[in-house]
């Protein structure tokens, strides 16, 4: 028999901040807010739901790859996808429910290291909590126990296949290259390297064994590097030349490539993914199956001893995560990469302070300190103060007090902290002042903090003393102590911090006394919030809450809110209540006199304040605040710009039909017009587009020569038109709605708006393979044809695999 298997490695690094668990804008990443929305748009997306053409381009099947292939997915990665892509997230869980279906009851998806360290480096402790971290995350995803389990970097050594064993882990797959010898099971002589197209039994010194996989290399690097992705045939008939003729054996050809590679590093890469596997499929070149079926499919005949000490990515073993050793990413030729010595050094050494100071106190509450780090990634799955809570009455033998519980959950977070600065992508560029490197030094100062705070443990200058030894490629910097004190330090957060941003946010919203700051409770004994025209008086008295420590803060806070980004903001960390209410006394007579200059003298009379600002404020609260002003600043502009427009069009129609120039303030005054009139007519709404109104501004444009941002229109269509297809189910009027989607679209296209319609196919081809007969239904019907066919679905195939299918 032969077999198939084609494996997509899916993982990003975490990238939340430290302290907020959630990511800063990354601007790199543009137009999408971060790295995580952009490659969830062209990879992890169009994976759930890929297209297969027919040889006019049109779709005649839309598949989830994920359910016919091998996967595994990054366990930080697929926390971020739950909470900010839910439908992309439901879709890989289903898909690895629909693979036991096709696959004799073994699930496609693999488990992962937790947050992607190189387990060879690690200590066995470390090791230890990465695997079970990784199967608790995957249990509670995937709802079974995981077979397999992917290493990352496919760095091994023979500990950490230990490791998987004594956790119920059946095979892991690896490179080639780190096969040192195989021979048959009970033979003598050994040969050099490994044949890729059966599994192995690897003999652990404990007496166990596991199951390894090596892919083809040569594939596996067509894949990702030589193009084979351009055409899917010829993709399905590479994997088939890698069968060894004449031969009575079972054979597996597989490939491992980072699941990127089907979307992101090549575009449309999923759909030719799809199309070999139908490929594959429809003519019976071989069968597809994931690596627990095969293993259950076919007798192992042959053992393997690995290389210690390897991984898939770097010539040099794992060098390329401790040392200079060469390997690096492409592009500036004269960098060095000196720095990952004393990086991996200084995050070492503070590792093991951590540890020191987590034995240490966690004694005092429980008698498996690392049994208990083992189950603490229960809580950070989903944070809040009642799951946390919860774990503490689990886990912890006896009732703690608030500061008892403080004081443990630290010292857990912590720990969490020190594992996640060892993420693999923090060596694995070429500059220390990287975001990759910079992501693990802000962990590092996340558990100093912490190790301060709550155990007076000072280890900051230590760390710093050893990571001076990193040199930058970058005269700004020179050395890693002046990347973490210039890119890191600043991002520092405390309790009070947080405040002052519920605090900003209190000036505009509707329901100011409670808040949640991402992950903080914010919620106010006392508020009061006064306006004079565009001037705003905003004070608190207000206790904050960590969902990650249950620690709290209490404070009172001032702003004074002259317009635009203009904010006078002043915290009060030991305000009493009475002294509170004196200091309102004594501003709001001054506000009410517009005597601003007495309000901010007045709040320097108080002691223990602290001022801050926008500049002081997040990233993201900034762009918040500034969007706000725009919106309300962009509308009244608009109205003046309208006004201009009306008194001046008449004569602008003579001045054009006796053809003379209309003067280009004209012009660009009805440019402005027209791209606001469009901007409304496409914002995000569920209503049916006004198509009256669509060619009205169409024919204007056009009259004018009018130019238009013909992306952002397309970007803002497209959501429009994927939130009106979604609500057509519980229409009345659904005919007329289909309708509306197939005319904007006529319109909209021949002046460059090209929506993307990719959810909108997805509505349209579940509608078609669900489509009923019956003299009520024939107008939807013959609507949603028409429509089907408008947006590039081959209507003739679809419905004819449907018939097909029910005959059957």
């Amino acid at each position: 028999m032969k077999y198939i298997t084609l494996h997509g490695h899916f993982y990003q690094p975490p990238r939340e901040n430290a302290w907020l668990e959630e990511i800063e804008i990354q601007e790199s990443a543009r137009p999408f807010h971060d790295w995580n929305a952009r490659i969830t748009e062209e990879c992890y997306g169009p994976n759930a739901v890929s297209r297969i053409l027919n040889d006019e381009g049109r779709i005649v099947d839309i598949t989830n790859n994920y359910a016919r292939m091998s996967f595994n997915f990054g366990p930080t990665l697929l926390t971020w996808m739950e909470q900010n892509k839910p439908k992309i997230y439901q879709a890989i869980i289903a898909a690895d429910a629909a693979s036991m279906e096709l696959y004799n009851g073994h699930g496609s998806a693999m488990a992962q290291v937790y947050n992607h360290i190189i387990m060879p480096l690690a200590n066995r402790r470390d090791k230890v909590t990465q695997v079970v971290w990784g199967l608790r995350d995957f249990e509670r995803r995937f709802g079974r126990d995981a077979e397999g389990m992917w290493l990352a970097e496919t760095a091994v050594d023979t500990e950490t296949l230990e490791v998987l064993v004594d956790n119920g882990i059946k095979f892991t797959v690896l490179a080639p290259s780190q096969a040192q010898r195989y021979r048959c099971i009970g033979g003598e002589e050994w040969l050099p390297g490994v044949d890729p197209r059966r599994p192995y039994l690897c003999r652990l010194p404990s007496g166990k064994h596991i199951y390894l996989f090596f892919y083809d290399g040569e594939r596996s690097q067509a894949v990702a590097f030589g193009g084979l992705l351009e055409n899917g045939r010829k993709f399905a008939e590479s994997l088939m030349n890698g069968f060894a003729p004449n031969t009575d054996e079972d054979q597996l050809v597989h490939i491992a490539t980072d699941g990127e590679t089907y979307g992101h590093h090549h575009r449309n890469g999923d759909m030719a993914l799809a199309y070999c596997m139908q490929y594959i499929k429809t003519n019976g070149l071989a069968r597809l199956t994931n690596y627990s079926e095969y293993l259950s499919l076919v007798e192992v005949t042959h053992e393997v001893e690995i290389v210690e000490d390897s991984s898939w990515s770097c010539a040099h073993g794992i060098e390329r995560w401790r040392s200079n050793c060469g390997c690096h990413t492409g592009g500036h030729l004269d960098w060095q990469q000196a720095w990952r010595t004393p990086l991996r050094d200084a995050l070492n050494h503070l590792s093991d302070r951590f540890a020191e100071i987590y034995e240490r106190e966690m004694y005092r509450f429980h008698d498996d300190p690392w049994g208990l780090r083992n189950e603490y990634v229960r809580v950070p799955l989903k944070r809040s103060v009642e799951r946390a809570e919860a774990f503490l009455r689990a886990f912890v033998p006896r009732k703690l007090e608030p500061r008892e519980q403080n004081r443990v959950l630290a010292l857990l977070e912590m720990q969490r902290q020190s594992l996640y600065m060892f993420t693999s992508c923090g060596w694995f560029f070429n500059e220390i002042s990287g975001i990759e490197p910079v992501q693990v030094l802000q962990y590092a100062n996340r558990g100093i903090q912490l190790a301060k705070v709550y155990f007076g443990e000072d280890l900051e200058e230590e760390f710093l003393k050893v990571l001076e030894r990193a040199p930058s490629n970058l005269s700004e910097y020179q050395s890693g102590r002046e990347v973490y004190e210039k890119r890191v330090v600043p991002a520092r957060l405390d309790l009070t911090q947080v405040g002052m941003h519920y605090a900003v946010r209190s000036i505009f919203t509707e329901d100011p006394e409670k808040q949640e700051v991402l992950n903080y409770v914010c919620k106010s004994e006392e508020f009061e919030r006064y306006n004079a025209g565009s001037h705003r008086l905003v004070m608190g008295l207000t206790k904050v809450k960590s969902k990650i420590t249950l620690s709290e803060a209490k404070f009172s806070f001032v702003i004074l809110y002259l317009g635009h980004h203009h904010v006078i903001g002043h915290t009060f960390a030991q305000l009493e209540t009475e002294e509170y209410r004196l200091l309102g006394e004594s501003l709001k007579p001054a506000f009410d006199q517009a005597n601003l200059s007495q309000v901010i003298e007045k709040l320097k009379e108080f002691p223990g304040q602290k001022p801050f600002s926008f500049f002081d404020m997040f990233k993201d609260e900034q762009i918040r605040l500034l969007q706000g002003i725009l919106d309300e600043q962009l509308a009244l502009a608009s109205d003046s710009y309208r006004k201009i427009n009306d008194r001046n069009y008449n004569l602008m129609n003579v001045m054009r039909a006796s053809g003379l120039e209309v003067p280009d303030p004209l012009r660009k005054n009805l440019e402005l017009v027209l791209n606001r009139d469009l901007r409304d007519l496409f914002a995000d709404s569920d209503r049916r587009v006004s198509t009256r109104k669509l060619t009205t501004r169409v024919n204007e444009l056009k009259k004018w020569n009018i130019p238009i941002d013909t992306e952002e229109y397309s970007y803002l269509l497209g959501h429009r038109l994927r939130r009106l297809a979604e609500s057509i189910p519980g229409r009345t009027n659904r005919t007329e709605a289909v309708d509306n989607i197939r005319k904007v679209l006529n319109l909209a296209r021949p002046i460059g708006i090209n929506p993307l319609l990719g959810d909108v196919q997805n509505i349209v081809f579940h509608w078609l393979k669900q489509i009923r007969r019956g003299e009520e239904q024939e107008e939807f019907n013959a609507a949603l044809i028409e429509l089907a066919r408008h947006i590039n679905l081959d209507v003739e195939t679809i419905l004819m695999k449907r018939f097909t299918a029910r005959v059957v």
